[in-house]
């Protein structure tokens, strides 16, 4: 439970300026595309932040090391608050997002303590917390940024980050590497290409990781536009309030990881992606329709969410002593993937609106689906 806070509460600073995003244009008289490439920052920075710091876990002690973050986060986030333009605005969400990799340490942790048998359904549980903190990210976002401005969020968010410390340094146990081997920064970071190449299991999940959190990306970063306008004319507040649909995405997830224990994790994760594309066609059809877009957000959560759960239980069971760089070239490729889809996702609403939002998420998550299809040289094995 207490990772699963930790998680959640850190995770929440990527997604607190969703829901504020026109608002922000608004403020700063830019265009949706123009805004849109903060949200695609804050997944640059994450990615980066993955690559750089993630590995760490695997030759450093883990708890001094998310408190050196936990200071960057802080100042960042304050940074943001006071930003008064949209290149600074840029970079203080960039370094935040930098910063914000504890859950990605939290979690491979989470893999290490748990039994075998039990390791997705313990994922389950952290990731049911830092789901929480996402669905509640936009939820509070939407509410404080409407009543108080969209800055007050990210003063509350600094606080919250020194709360965390406060609890972490009290409960967080001392978190040593599993691996004893002695082992220089750069050669675990060359290590991490070696991985990659060496582990088709961890291209494969990588890929289909990446175009599933690139349609989520594409969606989640232009639904505040398409929810300012008619039919719906919502404001900030109730942009917010809407992800509170979430909810059915976060009762699903520890069921997602029972699922994964029964089951094989890239069967889980081809029908993860198949209902992902369904919700995609759902909304597209009938997301003019309020009852037609909740659906479609809740298929979307279900789907999402179980191929999040079923690719992060194929990764961890590869290399028990390397799981922090195995979940490193993981999380880099699906918030790389994720940042693409944020771009696109905003271009295409600045073009075609919804449907151009479609378009990007439908094609995105298509190509996750296929990295399920057997290689061709092993059909052709078969064929012979």
């Amino acid at each position: 439970m207490l990772l699963a806070v930790a998680s959640g509460v850190s995770v929440a600073n990527l997604y607190y300026i969703q829901p504020l995003l026109a608002d922000v244009a608004q403020d700063f008289n830019v265009t949706a595309g123009e805004i849109g490439r903060i949200a695609t920052a804050s997944q640059l920075g994450y990615a980066l932040g993955l690559l750089l710091f993630i590995p760490l876990g695997d030759i450093r002690e883990r708890k001094s090391l998310i408190f050196s973050l936990l200071g960057v986060v802080v100042v960042a986030l304050v940074a943001v608050a006071l930003s008064q333009n949209i290149i600074m605005l840029g970079i203080a969400c960039f370094t935040f997002s930098l910063a914000t990799v504890i859950p990605q340490l939290l979690l491979p942790l989470t893999a290490q303590l748990a039994e075998p048998k039990e390791r997705g359904q313990a994922l389950g549980i952290v990731m049911t917390g830092l789901s929480t903190g996402i669905l509640l990210a936009r939820t509070v976002s939407g509410v404080i940024g409407d009543i108080f401005g969209w800055r007050s969020i990210f003063w509350l968010a600094a606080g919250l980050m020194l709360g965390l410390a406060v609890l972490l340094k009290y409960f967080l146990p001392v978190c040593k590497p599993a691996s004893s081997v002695s082992i220089t920064y750069g050669q675990l970071l060359k290590s991490l290409w070696t991985l990659f190449i060496e582990q088709p299991e961890l291209r494969r999940a990588s890929l289909f990781g990446a175009m599933l959190f690139g349609s989520f990306g594409a969606f989640w970063s232009t639904l505040a536009f398409f929810l300012k306008e008619p039919p719906y004319n919502y404001t900030a507040q109730i942009v917010g309030l809407f992800g509170l649909v979430g909810i059915v995405g976060i009762l699903y997830t520890p069921i997602a990881g029972r699922i994964v224990d029964r089951n094989s994790p890239k069967i889980v994760g081809f029908y993860s992606g198949l209902i992902t594309l369904v919700a995609f066609i759902v909304l597209w059809q009938l997301g003019n329709h309020l009852w037609g877009l909740i659906l479609g957000v809740i298929i979307f959560d279900i789907g999402t969410r179980g191929g999040q759960i079923s690719n992060q239980s194929r990764v961890y069971s590869l290399i028990p002593e390397a799981r922090n760089r195995i979940n490193t070239v993981y999380m880099v490729s699906y918030f790389l993937g994720g940042s693409l889809g944020t771009y696109l996702g905003a271009t295409a609403w600045s073009i075609l609106q919804w449907d151009g939002v479609f378009l990007v998420g439908s094609v995105m998550i298509l190509i996750g689906i296929l990295s399920f299809l057997p290689p061709l040289h092993k059909m052709q094995r078969k064929n012979n």
